[in-house]
């Protein structure tokens, strides 16, 4: 999508599966996108569509009965060399050294992400000198200037204090300030915006942005809140069930948006200038059971456009319509 300089990261074609014994789930199907340095990736989709297990296999932290199957994740490091990543060793030396130094993940659920029987502070300072080599007085230091960096008010109080005695709000920013305390390149965001009212969530997009522009690092937002993409990001990946299924500039995607999945997810959005009480048009149908996906285009059993004996039978290849612009639906396929 970006074009000159090469991704920070890319990923091709990454597959990966949870063997159990009902059956095997098919979490991400062969996701292909790039992240680019100092540059805002969304990766937006229904809940179950593979965007957390995509970004638990770019740091090989996927649970037990899953494996990454197939594709590659390749990632240049600050020193230029690239690194295949699906080829580490999920406990490995190479792999715990890029986990924080050179990426970052700010997980989904704060709360149940510190640890319940340590300080803040304690989980900061354990992650800046597993890779830096610093002091336990000058860790310290660093952890409080992280806090303070996340807009956390008396950091030198707050370190000290446990992820349940901060609020909602709190515990994001300690999330992100855990996430960030080790200078990443790229910061994988999952789900950031799940604090409880909207000022909150307003105020960590625009922390977000802040700390992006002074540290020029790229995000990988994941999210379902298409209202988030709009403001935050600079490339859309949509994906269903496991698959991209359209990827392209944020301003293409929202006002040329091609597949169907896409401009029905688009259309689902209130607008201000919605007439009153009038229902939002919703998607029909639910994502299928993970033990019973259909065969042919994932979506075309929700599908309004589906064309009977192509999209039931056949899978639809993920091809350019524009100069950034790729979708996968047989409508736009000669």
């Amino acid at each position: 999508m970006q074009n000159g300089s090469k991704p920070l990261l890319s990923v091709r074609n990454l597959k990966a599966y949870f063997f159990q014994d009902e059956g095997t789930v098919k979490a991400v199907d062969g996701a292909t996108f790039d992240v680019h340095a100092g540059k805002t990736l969304g990766i937006v989709g229904e809940s179950g569509c593979g965007k957390s297990v995509t970004a638990q296999s770019i740091l090989r932290i996927v649970d037990q009965p899953g494996r990454i199957v197939e594709g590659e994740i390749v990632l240049r490091r600050a020193d230029g060399r690239e690194v295949e990543l699906t080829g580490l060793h999920p406990d490995g030396k190479e792999i715990r050294d890029i986990r924080g130094a050179d990426i970052g993940l700010v997980f989904q659920e704060p709360m149940t992400s510190f640890s319940p029987v340590h300080t803040v502070g304690s989980q900061i300072v354990e992650a800046v000198q597993l890779h830096m080599p610093v002091s336990a007085k000058e860790a310290r230091a660093r952890a409080i200037e992280a806090l303070r960096s996340v807009g956390i008010p008396k950091p030198e109080r707050r370190i000290d204090e446990y992820a349940f005695e901060l609020s909602g709000g709190l515990r994001q920013r300690a999330m992100i300030a855990v996430a960030l305390s080790c200078n990443p390149r790229l910061l994988i965001a999952d789900e950031p915006t799940t604090a409880p009212d909207v000022t909150t969530q307003a105020q960590i997009l625009d922390l977000l942005r802040d700390l992006q522009k002074q540290r020029g690092m790229a995000i990988m937002l994941i999210t379902h809140n298409l209202g988030v993409i709009a403001e935050m990001a600079d490339d859309v990946v949509v994906m269903y069930l496991g698959r991209v299924v359209e990827e392209g500039p944020v301003d293409d995607i929202f006002h040329s948006p091609k597949h169907p999945y896409t401009r029905a997810l688009l259309t689902s959005i209130p607008s201000i200038e919605s007439a009153p009480r009038v229902k939002l048009p919703t998607i029909t149908g639910s994502i299928p059971h993970p033990y019973n996906r259909p065969t042919g285009c994932p979506f075309y059993p929700r599908c309004e456009q589906y064309m009977a004996g192509t999209c039931d039978k056949n899978e639809p290849a993920l091809l350019a319509v524009s100069e950034k612009q790729k979708v996968s639906c047989f409508l736009f396929q000669k």
